[in-house]
């Protein structure tokens, strides 16, 4: 992206949530519409590999923090509130409520002239109570920011149908994995699904609102489908057979969550908001939106094409964003210790290193395209186990898969993984996401000796939780010569093998 100039109409924007789904798309479209942009992260070197990381401003902070919210206001003319405590623990409503008293606290106090939030659409004539924890939370944001005395937009959206959106990849795996589904019977529930285009349309066409405005707004597309209408649709667009669905009236939205998570690389905890909210019609009663943001010819966008745009991003390796890009709640985030003699207690290592016949480079290509599709050079069995075990106690499993096919970025998922440094030609350190008794990486490095060769250097490493890590550590160890042994040799070996593959008149 180019540098962008900012005329005497730009706006300085603040931004929370950049490191999720919508937030990471939403800073490229306000600097495209010549905006000056401010992120509020609580961990900054997650935006450093992001395209757009030069033109925006990066501040430390939580949405929690009153002083750090205060500080990131200063001179701030919108703030887009993008953040949600949904999955921190059974008390995360307190959570929300507590954060979006502070945000609109403090934009008050800054002066800031319009708050921004993207909330869930709401089932007409159903009460508050009746509703899911996480539909009931959002609406409840929404009232406590347009009472902060900003003006406030607060838009509502149901499904979001984008590419890497958790309800595109929920609609896409259950649909291409299972031509035959035995369904719970919200497949029959009418929802107004909208392109994701359009929510970020929406979303920077509000930061220019009239000072006298301050509501909420429905989005949606210009359909209302069921779930199984989708269903079908999206087979059509994708060109697969039709499906056949037979729904039941048993799977309660605990079960049928386990049943997406079982299906899908979107895990239970993630895929149950999304199902509870399924449980009720959620259809647009205005569309009020277009007086102030108006539509463009072609848009709102139709389900097809809108499926169609996602698939083509998906196919081509070209998603943004996913909804993985924000830290699984619950996830451990605790850095890699940089003192070789730390002293925060245990910290088992298990290295590996050889020499590789192949450039460093033809080396580091195959370190960065680790993952995903690729796999992971070992036991395959084994990683699967692992996998699934992971699933079974409510972890992410090893399908989130990569963004891209052949580049990361620091705070991109992989697989069970988080990437938490790269140093492109030299290093990647993941941090596992994956449930443990303790915080584990992963590290891999493509290095030149003395003598000119490529070495490549492995380290695992695990910093134990009381005795019950101490004791997962020492019974998983023999297995890792096999596993991680594995991984080195076949690492090393499949650079080699590119290599001279690649060599002229090979």
């Amino acid at each position: 992206m180019t540098a962008h100039s900012h005329g005497p109409a730009a706006l300085r924007c603040l931004v929370t949530g950049a490191t999720g789904y919508i937030g990471g798309r939403l800073v490229p479209e306000l600097l495209a519409a010549g905006h000056r942009v401010r992120c509020l992260a609580r961990s900054p070197e997650r935006l450093r590999d992001h395209p757009w990381a030069g033109e925006a401003e990066v501040v430390r902070g939580d949405v929690t923090d009153g002083a750090s919210v205060a500080e990131a206001m200063r001179g701030i003319d919108v703030a887009y509130y993008l953040v949600h405590a949904l999955g921190t623990g059974p008390d995360f409503e307190e959570t929300d409520r507590r954060a979006a008293r502070i945000f609109g606290e403090r934009a008050r106090a800054a002066g800031v002239r319009r708050i921004v939030y993207l909330g869930g659409l709401t089932p007409s004539g159903v009460p508050e109570r009746e509703l899911s924890p996480h539909l009931r939370s959002r609406a409840e944001v929404g009232r406590i920011l347009l009472a902060s005395g900003v003006p406030a937009t607060v838009l509502r959206a149901a499904v979001v149908i984008g590419s890497g959106s958790a309800s595109f990849e929920m609609l896409r795996y259950l649909t291409e994995r299972l031509p035959v589904m035995v369904t719970p019977s919200w497949v029959h529930t009418r929802i107004q699904p909208v392109a994701v285009r359009d929510v970020l349309r929406a979303l920077v066409g509000s930061a220019r609102m009239p000072e006298e405005v301050s509501r909420h707004f429905d989005l949606g597309g210009p359909e209302v489908l069921t779930y199984r209408d989708m269903m079908l649709r999206y087979a059509a667009v994708a060109g697969l057979p039709r499906r056949i669905i037979f729904p039941v009236p048993v799977l309660t939205p605990r079960l049928s969550s386990h049943w997406v998570g079982l299906v899908t690389p979107v895990p239970a905890s993630i895929a149950r908001p999304l199902t509870e909210s399924l449980r009720h019609e959620v259809v647009c009663r205005e569309h009020d939106i277009a007086r102030y943001v108006p539509d463009p010819p072609g848009h709102p966008l139709g389900f097809d094409e809108a499926v169609r745009l996602a698939l083509s991003r998906v196919r081509d390796a070209r998603v943004l964003t996913r909804w993985s890009s924000a830290s699984l709640p619950g996830a451990p985030s605790d850095p890699l210790p940089t003192d070789p003699d730390w002293a925060g207690g245990s910290l088992y290592t298990d290295r590996r290193e050889l020499t590789v016949d192949a450039s460093r480079e033809a080396l580091w290509r195959v370190i960065e395209g680790i993952g995903g599709d690729n796999g992971w050079y070992s036991f395959p069995l084994a990683w699967a186990v692992r996998g699934w075990l992971d699933r079974l106690v409510g972890g992410v499993g090893l399908r989130r898969g990569r963004r891209d096919s052949a580049l990361l970025r620091v705070g991109d998922s992989l697989d069970f993984w988080r990437v938490e440094e790269i140093e492109p030609g030299h290093l990647l350190r993941l941090r596992a996401e994956m449930r443990l008794p303790g915080l584990a990486w992963l590290e891999m490095f493509a290095e030149t000796d003395e003598a000119g060769r490529t070495r490549y250097r492995q380290r695992a490493l695990f910093h134990p939780h009381g005795l019950l890590g101490q004791a997962y550590w020492w019974s998983v160890s023999p297995f890792h010569a096999v596993v991680f042994g594995g991984m080195a040799r076949n690492i090393a070996r499949t650079a080699a093998a590119q290599a001279h593959t690649a060599a002229p008149g090979a």
